[in-house]
């Protein structure tokens, strides 16, 4: 009997019944367990971390920066909250620490309260670092903390950002600064420089000023020495002239208290007097011709006048009192008149004797009526003139006693200019020298001076001066230098399609396992009849292939419609795994035809190893030694590798690698099969009698 009709007959004998019905069934769906509900568990655990409870604990006070206020707390805390990233709960520390010990959060996580202070400080002498404090439990549940781990490195690095930002913002401001503040001084450089060769001209120009001024000080000092001599001499005449002016003071006064009451009482009578003989004189030189005519008798008129006169003289400075201030005058009009009459006499000899001096003597009397005329203009007021005269010599002495004093002072402040000019004299010639040293200096100083514009100048150049938008674009590539440029081929869409290519080869395992636990790995009959071992190997296999295709169908079936699995290669992965589930079958019929009932457990072990070995979680590089040893000699490394193509995309190598394998792996079991059974149709005393039957 042919293989294919074995095979039929095989299965055949599952519609006898209800309960092999059913077990049948049980063996199709049995894939589903494996592969369809345990990715159904997890097919996309990230979309829905909204529902884990989690603390949050905001003590942040807040800070100001640079006059601005920043509440960094607060900020995270809003986004958490209005994200889709665990299921949040502001609370307190103490109710977060009592949650996350007795399972109430997953996780809690708490912003200090010197998080904003710290992120601030960035910007100011004393930055400091700010930390999210993150509390975990994996006791609760180890992966929740991994996902935690990753989700708050990006809140840590979004808020490290965020402080560098302001940190670099205010160097790219201070650089800014700088540019200017340089600019102001290569300005204010240039104009020292101007300035500086200025003030080098006015040294030059002061130290020739000062060695003029040395000179002209040394002049001045000869001359105030001169001065002072001269001043010594000024001071004893002028002392001389003040005891002068006072003996003449002193005498007018004297005498003025003398004369004074007489001039107070008879000034009237001198004047009249004085009137008197003027006329007189006046008739006498108007009337000469007259005078010639009655000389004799005019001779005679004239000596009793002059008695007259010298009566009143007699009696009032010879008999009254001699001291009459008067007298002066008196006397000399009685001179005068005694004159007169002598004239009178001589007129009289002259009429006589010649007519030559008559000229002369009109002359005489011409003087002799002004003398007269002029006292008795002065008699009235001769008190007054006295009293202008008195005046004016106490103001001479006065005056002169100033001049006295006032000399006394020149030569004491000569005195002392003699020394300040000395003085003067050396410091003129000690500010000549430092007036030299200073042009040399200022020589110096310019070509330092142009030297510092030049390189002020040349630093404003060098130093960056950014605007609003450029500075916003340096601060954000600065605060976070490195993006990650993150492109990722073939991306899986969710957790679920990721891991398929791992527990879809895994539930065809176990469903052609669970298959050989109700279908024998040989035929019995076959083997009683003494057949083909090739065909007895190929009875054993075709039913549990043939299941196998039955269990990929409904796999794919719901994976695809229930669960949403897109694949690259829809019609390549049902026919890959078409071969996968043919391959499996092979070697577990080969395991339980070779090993009888201890080949169950192999089948479990070779289960295991191939799950530990595949590289369906975790590179296989991250695993023992000894896993990375048996990976290349497995099947389902090689199945792995090839559904990853197969559903996310990508080459076809390791497909078709995978396939060589596999078909290599089913050909060798079922040769190995086929030996089993040749050794089978032999009965031996321990296949009578096994040692274990399950």
């Amino acid at each position: 009997m042919r293989s294919p009709r074995l095979a039929a007959l095989e299965l055949r004998r599952f519609g006898r019944g209800k309960l092999p019905m059913a077990a049948l069934i049980a063996v199709l769906l049995l894939p589903l367990l494996y592969g369809a509900l345990y990715l159904c568990s997890f097919w996309d655990p990230y979309s829905r971390l909204d529902r884990i409870p989690a603390a949050l604990v905001n003590a942040d006070e807040g800070a100001t920066a640079d006059g601005r206020r920043i509440a960094a707390g607060d900020e995270i805390a809003g986004k958490l909250l209005d994200s889709e990233v665990f299921d949040w709960h502001e609370v307190s520390d103490a109710q977060a620490r009592e949650g996350v010990e007795d399972g109430t959060y997953y996780l809690s996580l708490t912003m200090p309260e010197d998080f904003s202070r710290r992120i601030a400080s960035s910007s100011g002498d004393t930055p400091e670092t700010s930390a999210l404090r993150v509390r975990t439990n994996d006791a609760n549940n180890y992966i929740v903390g991994q996902i935690s781990r990753s989700v708050f490195s990006e809140v840590r690095n979004a808020a490290s950002t965020d402080a560098s930002r302001t940190f670099l913002d205010r160097i790219f401001i201070s650089f800014s600064d700088i540019h200017d503040a340089t600019e102001k001084a290569a300005e204010g450089a240039e104009e020292l420089k101007d300035g500086v060769g200025r003030a080098k001209k006015g040294s030059k120009d002061l130290a020739d000023g000062l060695t003029d001024a040395k000179s002209g000080s040394t002049r001045l000092s000869g001359g105030i020495s001169k001065l002072h001599t001269g001043a010594g001499e000024l001071r004893t005449g002028s002392r001389q002239v003040a005891e002068g002016t006072q003996q003449l003071a002193d005498k007018v006064n004297g005498v003025a208290e003398e004369v004074r009451p007489y001039l107070k009482n008879d000034g009237r009578n001198i004047r009249n007097t004085a009137r008197l003989v003027a006329d007189s004189s006046r008739a006498v030189r108007h009337n000469l011709d007259l005078l010639v005519k009655a000389a004799p008798g005019t001779s005679a008129l004239a000596h009793a006048s002059a008695e007259e006169l010298a009566g009143i003289h007699r009696t009032r400075c010879e008999e009254a009192d001699a001291d009459d201030p008067a007298c002066p005058a008196l006397e000399r009009a009685k001179v005068t008149a005694a004159d007169v009459a002598a004239v009178a006499d001589d007129v009289e000899t002259l009429v006589k004797d010649a007519d030559g001096d008559l000229k002369t003597m009109r002359d005489q009397l011409k003087k002799l009526e002004k003398q007269a005329d002029e006292l008795a203009a002065r008699g009235p007021r001769l008190e007054e003139d006295l009293e202008f005269a008195v005046g004016k010599i106490n103001e001479l002495n006065s005056g002169a006693h100033k001049v006295s004093k006032g000399a006394a002072s020149l030569y004491t402040g000569l005195t002392e200019a003699k020394t300040g000019s000395a003085e003067l004299d050396s410091g003129v010639g000690r500010l000549k020298k430092g007036a030299g040293d200073l042009d040399g200096g200022l020589y110096r100083l310019s070509g330092g001076s142009e030297e510092l514009a030049a390189g002020l100048g040349e630093g404003v150049e060098k130093i960056p001066d950014y605007d609003e938008r450029d500075r916003d674009r340096r601060t954000s590539v600065m605060s976070d230098p490195v993006q990650l440029a993150a492109r990722s081929l073939h991306e899986a869409p969710n957790y679920g399609t990721g891991f398929a290519p791992y527990f879809i080869p895994l539930s065809l395992w176990v469903g052609a396992m669970v298959a050989y636990m109700i279908i024998q790995p040989m035929n019995r009959r076959a083997l009683a009849a003494g057949g083909s071992a090739w065909r007895i190997a190929l009875a054993g296999w075709l039913p549990v292939a043939s299941i196998g295709l039955l269990q990929v169908g409904a796999l794919m079936s719901v994976l695809h419609f229930g669960l949403g699995l897109q694949t690259a290669r829809a019609a390549g992965t049902v026919a890959f795994l078409a071969l996968v589930t043919c391959c499996f079958a092979a070697i577990i019929q080969w395991l339980n035809a070779r090993f009888g009932a201890a080949g169950r457990i192999l089948v479990l072990a070779v289960l295991m190893l191939q799950l530990t070995s595949a590289g369906g979680t975790y590179p296989v590089q991250t695993s023992p030694g000894f896993f990375n040893a048996v990976h290349p000699f497995l099947p389902m490394s090689y199945v792995v590798d090839a559904l990853r193509r197969l559903i996310t995309g990508g080459g076809l190598g390791p497909v078709w690698e995978a396939v060589a394998v596999l078909a290599a792996f089913t050909a060798g079991a079922l040769a190995l099969t086929a030996l089993s059974a040749r050794r089978r149709q032999v009965w031996t005393l321990d296949r009578l009698h096994p040692e274990l039957s399950l």
